[in-house]
């Protein structure tokens, strides 16, 4: 390990992967970053290179594919392996998410025809969607991803009841104001303030024997009260106790969307998997772009040919300088395997090796 990193520092492949990893929206795709190792075996350096080929292109020319929605999903699905364990509601936003982008990827490979982007769409085909998943979320999630007043026929009666008793308090607190405004009690510009979920009417520190209720809060400078008139104590003690209803039948909701998805975690982890690894291979695929990169072939005869190769580093730097990079073209193989450079000072050998370097090193890790 210690030595991947020396070497990838020394050829300054290390800074392509600091690209790389800016480009993954996922943690997952990150760690593969991190972890992946160059390759000596040709099968799975010409199916990395592959892959990264095929996501350039899709880059370049599908604009349908998703490019958003890559978020991290096993960390919260693999606990639901456990049977006591239930998903929150910020979790269940976040399953929402991962669903809609892997339909996209699945339905983005299923319509492609047999010859397009054949690895990719291999790596999709045994990937499995459940659409009665996404459904059963729809109808507990809105659109800004809370969880619906309808999400259960109970929730729905808890919520009426909130409201009208919401707007029975107001009635009756702004009632309450209006005749203390008129008594002298409360100023005329006062107006409700809302402490706690709990309605509350402002007035004179002097006043507030005035006007029968209880002392709920005070302002910093002590000169004014907000009082909770004793008329409506009563109603708000209801409306608090239908929300600790609301709170108990939407974590009823959770756990029994809970216990419906158990059952599929494992493909479910799965499919979080294949958006994590297209996260990867998504973010290869913008970096080749982006350095105008092609996809190398793999020598037969133990052969190095590079035709006009340039240090993507050097060249990217040179670009900020507006200037142009020399390109590189030599030859290597079992009967010209040796290769003298010579020059003087600043001349392109140092430059010429690390491109050849890097260049290989980058072929090897796809």
């Amino acid at each position: 390990m210690e030595n991947y990193i020396k070497i990838e520092q020394k050829l300054g492949f290390s800074k392509i992967k600091e690209s790389l990893a800016l480009r993954c929206s996922t943690n997952y795709a990150k760690e593969r970053v991190e972890t992946e190792k160059v390759s000596t075996n040709p099968g799975t350096i010409l199916k990395r290179l592959s892959l990264t080929d095929e996501m350039r292109l899709i880059c370049m020319f599908e604009p349908s594919f998703p490019s958003e929605g890559y978020i991290d999903s096993i960390t919260f699905l693999k606990p639901l392996e456990t049977e006591s364990s239930v998903l929150s509601i910020e979790n269940l936003r976040k399953l929402q998410i991962f669903l809609e982008n892997l339909k996209s990827i699945l339905a983005f490979f299923k319509k492609c025809k047999p010859e397009q982007y054949p690895n990719l769409k291999g790596m999709a085909e045994p990937i499995l969607f459940f659409p009665e998943i996404g459904r059963r979320l729809d109808a507990i999630l809105d659109k800004s991803g809370e969880i619906r007043e309808n999400a259960s026929m109970e929730l729905y009666k808890i919520c009426r009841s909130i409201n009208e008793k919401e707007n029975s308090i107001s009635r009756k607190i702004q009632s309450i104001l209006r005749k203390a405004q008129e008594e002298g009690i409360a100023d005329q510009e006062a107006t409700v303030s809302v402490r706690d979920g709990r309605m509350l009417i402002p007035v004179s520190s002097g006043n507030k024997r005035k006007l029968q209720g209880f002392v709920y809060d005070e302002s910093a400078s002590g000169k004014t009260v907000f009082i909770e008139p004793a008329a409506v104590v009563e109603l708000n003690n209801e409306v608090k106790e239908l929300y600790f209803a609301k709170q108990r039948e939407i974590y009823r909701i959770l756990r029994e969307f809970s216990d419906f998805v158990r059952p599929y975690i494992a493909d479910l982890i799965n499919g979080a998997r294949f958006v994590g690894e297209i996260d990867f291979i998504r973010a290869k695929g913008l970096v080749a772009l982006q350095m105008e990169a092609g996809k190398p072939i793999l020598s037969q005869d133990n052969e190095l040919k590079i035709v006009k190769g340039r240090h993507p580093l050097l060249e990217a730097a040179l670009k900020k300088e507006k200037k142009e990079i020399v390109p590189l073209t030599l030859t290597l193989n079992p009967n010209k395997h040796i290769l003298v450079i010579s020059g003087p000072n600043a001349g392109g050998k140092s430059v010429c090796l690390k491109t050849t370097g890097i260049l290989q090193y980058m072929f090897q890790w796809g």
